[in-house]
């Protein structure tokens, strides 16, 4: 996420009102200032003489069917993304690869706002053109906010308080917003991401005019630093780096995107995928999320042969929350003692010793890793925070330190499903014939937790085995990823495996991940179904923060009501970058430990790559 101006951030820190509001402002950052200061020249980490050429193979599991990510229906292709610009477009704004919430010019070369933080004007580059030599114009920006505001669910909860974007001049647009105070605002649109409305509002090669709020598979014109070169529809979808791009110089950009050619082959599943990364050819690197292939499949030739090299890369930012979604918008889950009871029986020691080889550590709070992560019992100006909605929390939360359970020993099985039975009861289910079925009715407590990888089976079959031991009848389907995608974005699922990203400085995306408004928009990462006046009011409050001291505060009340909600059965995290990757590639010696890879900073060797083509049939 982006932030404040470098030269406002003390000032921030302290709870000040800001001095240098109506000033432009390039390098940002609201925790404190970026170690570039406002005279960013380039990252500190790349090579600024990396050779441009050669071809960067992955492989996607899946399949795609459009070029517009922006919009609910379709699968994007790979290099698309659904926030932000992807390989094709440019946003306002580049967020910094080595430091959290701090970004820096791209399409507008400065932005500034007025003390009341009631709007942001944005000087767009002269420069910033579009791949067929069009300039990048203030009406651009104008027509993609509305266009995003309307059809992507993302952008719509991120730039909720923006009410309208206008020309000031022909190189400023002046975004308003409908309430004051909102700190973070004027800095996030530099978020937005930059489409062509002369092309949107064409027609295609047939005479038909397109239709931005619909999927298609005619190429998009673009701005950044590649285009489509071709594509198979499902199956391949190959990228060019654009000789001409206008942003190549830019400080972000020195250094980086450096491969002429990003082919992605698409394969149905991931067994499939594994075996062509050992091969060679179709996927040069490889992210690696299993800790069993981790710690026991890299033994195959090339492994061997030191021709595939194994690296760990150590990251410094913020943990994301992955969890079991437990979904609300079913009545099975709208009861808080039996989403806690489901919680109790998850046995993550167990799963992390005999799965996960004790790679990953356990996740406890939705702000891992950072300041905001709430502990103990909540004091201070939490506390005071928190008082105002005393009578609608539960009452635990003020008195009790929230802790989740530990099987650290052989009688904890018992102990805890003992527990998520009686949490069961008080919630008015009971077991009946080795079955958990409501006590009333007698209709079974089920549930079907939708996956998509074989990863989601290894995660889901020891909760499934412990749930199966006090009478829940759990299952798990996995379908395939496009499918996956349609019934995510759709809320049709009772369980799902979500991954939720933070920052350093939280802000307007909470609303889409948390608010009761994203919990009946498709598409809206409130996969649990939130829909509770206290958490709306605490995104708010986090929004609206006065300073530092207030937004810590009221992100720790956000976390502890979260969790005490048990809206999510937390899972684990893992604070390093696993990267498998032939060896065909230069890079800078050091990586930004923030992100823990730039890839876009890596090169391809042609020595190393003619060596291994030799060396390989099918590698080239």
């Amino acid at each position: 996420m982006t932030l404040f101006a470098s030269t406002l951030a003390l000032a921030f820190a302290a709870g000040l009102q800001a001095s240098a509001a109506d000033e432009w402002h390039t390098t940002s950052s609201l925790i404190g200032p970026s170690k570039y200061g406002e005279n960013f020249q380039r990252y500190d980490y790349v090579n600024p003489d990396a050779p441009k050429g050669g071809t960067y193979n992955s492989v996607v599991v899946g399949t795609f069917d459009s070029f517009n990510p922006y919009i609910v229906q379709g699968a994007p292709a790979a290099g698309f993304a659904e926030f932000g610009g992807g390989l094709l477009y440019d946003t306002l704004m580049d967020q910094a690869t080595d430091e959290g919430s701090v970004s820096h010019p791209l399409i507008a070369e400065a932005y500034k706002y007025p003390s009341d933080y009631s709007s942001a004007t944005y000087r767009l580059d002269p420069r910033a053109k579009w791949h067929d030599g069009q300039p990048i114009t203030v009406d651009d920006v104008i027509w993609s906010f509305q266009v995003l505001k309307a059809n992507s669910p993302m952008y719509s909860r991120y730039f909720e308080n923006v009410t309208e974007a206008v020309a000031v001049s022909d190189r400023e647009v002046e975004f308003h917003f409908n309430q004051k105070g909102n700190r973070e605002l004027p800095k996030i649109l530099g978020d937005l991401v930059v489409l062509p409305k002369h092309w949107w509002e064409g027609t295609d090669a047939s005479g038909k005019k397109r239709d931005v709020t619909r999927p298609t598979l005619e190429p998009p014109l673009g701005s950044a630093a590649y285009k489509i070169a071709s594509f198979k529809p499902g199956s391949e979808i190959v990228w060019q780096r654009v000789p001409d791009y206008w942003g190549a110089k830019l400080p972000v950009k020195i250094g980086r995107e450096n491969f002429d050619t990003q082919r992605f082959t698409y394969i149905l599943d991931d067994n499939a995928a594994w075996q062509a990364f050992t091969k060679g050819g179709l996927q040069d690197l490889r992210p690696e999320n299993s800790s069993r292939r981790w710690a026991t499949f890299y033994n195959f030739p090339a492994i061997k042969a030191g021709d595939v090299i194994k690296k760990e890369f150590k990251t410094t930012s913020p943990e994301p929350m992955q969890a079991f979604m437990l979904n609300q918008r079913r009545p099975l889950f709208q009861d808080r003692l039996a989403r806690a009871a489901l919680t109790y029986t998850f046995d993550f020691e167990t799963m992390n010793r005999t799965l996960f080889y004790n790679s990953n550590t356990r996740t406890h709070s939705y702000f891992e890793g950072t300041e905001l992560a709430s502990s103990g019992l909540p004091q201070g100006k939490e506390l005071e925070i928190l008082e105002k909605y005393r009578d609608k929390l539960p009452p635990e939360l003020f008195t009790q330190e929230f802790k989740l359970p530990v099987y650290d020993s052989p009688q904890s099985e018992r102990k805890y499903l003992k527990q998520a039975v009686d949490l069961f009861a008080k919630a008015g289910w009971v077991i009946k014939g080795g079955k958990m079925v409501n006590a009333k009715t007698g209709e079974p407590f089920k549930l079907e937790i939708l996956g998509s990888s074989d990863t989601d089976q290894v995660i889901s079959s020891p909760w499934i085995a412990n749930l199966r031991k006090i009478g829940v009848d759990a299952t798990l389907r996995i379908i395939d990823p496009t499918q996956y995608i349609n019934r995510r974005n759709n809320f049709d699922y009772d369980v799902i495996i979500g991954i939720l990203g933070q920052s350093e400085s939280p802000g307007n995306e909470q609303r889409d991940f948390w608010s009761s408004k994203a919990a009946g928009t498709p598409g809206s990462r409130n996969y649990s179904g939130i829909k509770d006046p206290v958490v709306d009011a605490l995104v708010d409050h986090i929004i609206f923060a006065t300073d530092r001291d207030d937004l810590v505060a009221a992100t720790h009340a956000l976390d502890r009501v979260l969790l005490w909600n048990y809206y999510t059965v937390p899972q684990y995290y893992r604070a390093v970058v696993w990267l498998a990757y032939w060896n065909k590639f230069g890079m800078p010696e050091k990586q930004p430990s923030y992100r823990g890879a730039d890839i876009d900073s890596w090169w391809i060797d042609p020595e190393k790559e003619k060596a291994l083509a030799a060396k390989y049939e099918g590698l080239n």
